[in-house]
């Protein structure tokens, strides 16, 4: 079968992304065929480049192998189609209605911390309790914007003297970054801020290993990570969660990641009410 003159890109190069991201999801060119509904001779032609799929086909193929979004248009490049998912900003005018609504959650969370990120941790819009709760250990004017979630729990300028449990939280935190990275791979970016993270002092390269990234099921299924945090002498014990916004539709709204922050008991939660600044506060 002759290459269809559309291709811009060759199409050995789509056979490779194809087999790039088969591994990565330990897939075999059977079960691809299966979850794609093409043969299994089609997905082998495509790898080797005897075969230029359609559109749809390279889109079925990465629906089931569950391809993030931005590398969906890779993709689509690679076969010599054009992206059709927009890879504008968070807070691009096509975004407005996540934007808002993100906006509306952070405020519903008041008066606890929540911000909404990018895909590597840097704060793109906090609710108005998040800069309160930490100028009430550290200055956060000094730290330069995007202000980078771990690096603000990493840094010994930062949070990281106020966490009782710093080594715990920054375990937690690596695995964390491993298991919720988008579509559940370390990009090279990603890469760069874990080899930044552990070069901070007392930060350890063992905490990358298999086996901690793997460490027993109450790890893996911990839905909630603790944190606990020293002021005045008084220990103030909180747990976040992370949630994404459901079916995106877009690049920027797939690596958007909401972090907030409960208060883990009823002291902690008065405590918080009480905490200068907080317009709760009695």
């Amino acid at each position: 079968m002759k290459p269809s003159p559309r291709t811009t890109k060759p199409v050995t190069e789509l056979g490779t992304l194809l087999r790039q991201w088969r591994s990565t999801r330990g897939r075999s060119q059977f079960d691809l065929s299966l979850d794609a509904g093409i043969s299994q001779r089609h997905v082998s032609f495509i790898e080797s480049g005897r075969s230029a799929p359609s559109r749809q086909t390279v889109i079925n193929l990465a629906q089931a192998l569950d391809i993030p979004l931005r590398e969906r248009n890779t993709l689509l490049l690679a076969a010599g189609f054009a992206p059709i998912y927009s890879e504008g900003a968070w807070d691009a005018d096509e975004m407005q209605s996540v934007t808002r609504a993100l906006a509306r959650m952070l405020k519903q969370h008041e008066p606890f911390p929540a911000v909404v990120m990018d895909r590597y941790w840097n704060v793109l819009l906090p609710n108005d309790a998040a800069p309160r709760f930490f100028n009430g250990f550290i200055d956060l004017n000094a730290r330069k914007s995007p202000r980078n979630m771990l690096h603000l729990m990493f840094d010994p300028n930062g949070m990281r003297p106020f966490i009782a449990n710093w080594d715990a939280v920054a375990k937690s935190l690596i695995q964390r970054v491993h298991r919720e990275s988008v579509g559940r791979v370390v990009d090279e970016k990603t890469r760069e801020l874990l080899a930044d993270l552990l070069a901070y002092p007392g930060a350890k390269s063992g905490w990358e290993s298999p086996d901690m990234l793997d460490a027993g099921p109450a790890t893996r299924t911990m839905p909630v990570i603790p944190i606990s945090f020293m002021k005045d002498g008084t220990t103030l014990n909180y747990f976040s969660m992370v949630t994404t916004v459901g079916t995106p539709q877009t690049v920027a709204a797939e690596e958007l990641r909401i972090e907030s922050m409960f208060p883990a008991d009823d002291a902690t939660e008065a405590l918080h009410l009480r905490m200068p600044g907080d317009v709760h506060a009695a």
